[in-house]
């Protein structure tokens, strides 16, 4: 594959300080709105491959500032989440969107069974495999382990304007989202709460109930309101706050 090519086709996933030491690995499955020059864009003007709909605004810098905080694990997606979302299950009416929000996807409208599974096979199922693998080895080390996965989310929804700074969803990890609420609320001029502006769901989420649940690790995804990282100084208070927020715990890494 020539270089033009890989820069096209990139990595399912972009990983950073694999063999951190912190008991936290960070996840972002919304970090790029890369796709491929071959899919036209899925027929959508430029402007809204900058826009929610194509990833999570911020959500990759905080991750990539979080990790170097926290001395921790990540790993971001590669692609933008109209090709395929890597935080819904595979054939669920979310996987690959025909309308995002208000917007027609007119290249996702009609794909075959064979298309669809070429960008599994691309896009979702490297990522996650990479995933699971890594969190195979630190159970075999025994190395303790909690999963963040970092998203944001958009001040207003439908018309709908959304007042929470930022929330902290989870299912079963509800410890884990109450300490790092709590350290989150040491700052009173912030409005954030469990399970907003989302709650997780097992039709429509996938990395906090397989990756974190289904194995008994504590996880939690943190949502951030994009204006709040519209620039590098929010980008950094953000990724500062959640890392004197989410409670770590340094281990030695075990070959």
């Amino acid at each position: 594959m020539t270089l033009q090519n890989e820069k096209d086709w990139p990595a399912a996933v972009d990983v950073l300080n694999e063999h951190g030491h912190s008991d936290i690995v960070l996840l972002c499955e919304h970090a790029s709105n890369h796709m491929p020059a071959e899919y036209g864009q899925l027929g959508l003007d430029a402007g809204h491959l900058r826009r929610h709909i194509a990833w999570d605004i911020g959500a990759a810098e905080v991750t990539r500032l979080l990790s170097a905080r926290l001395d921790a694990p990540a790993f971001l997606s590669g692609y933008s989440r109209l090709l395929i979302d890597l935080n819904r299950p595979l054939d669920t009416q979310g996987s690959i969107p025909v309308l995002s929000e208000d917007t027609d996807i007119p290249g996702n409208a009609g794909l075959d069974a064979e298309e669809r599974t070429r960008r599994a096979e691309i896009m979702f199922t490297p990522f996650h495999d990479r995933v699971a693998a890594h969190l195979d080895r630190r159970e075999k080390n025994g190395r303790p382990t909690r999963i963040v996965t970092i998203h944001s989310f958009t001040p207003v929804f439908l018309g709908v304007a959304r007042s929470w700074h930022a929330g902290v969803l989870h299912d079963r990890a509800s410890d884990l989202a109450e300490a790092i609420l709590s350290g989150l609320r040491t700052d009173a001029a912030l409005n954030v709460s469990a399970n907003v502006p989302y709650v997780i769901s097992r039709d429509a989420d996938y990395a906090v109930p397989v990756h974190g649940d289904d194995r008994g690790i504590p996880a939690v995804l943190i949502e951030i309101r994009q204006d709040l990282l519209s620039n590098r100084s929010g980008i950094e208070e953000w990724a500062d706050r959640l890392a004197a927020a989410i409670p770590v715990r340094q281990t030695e890494t075990v070959s």
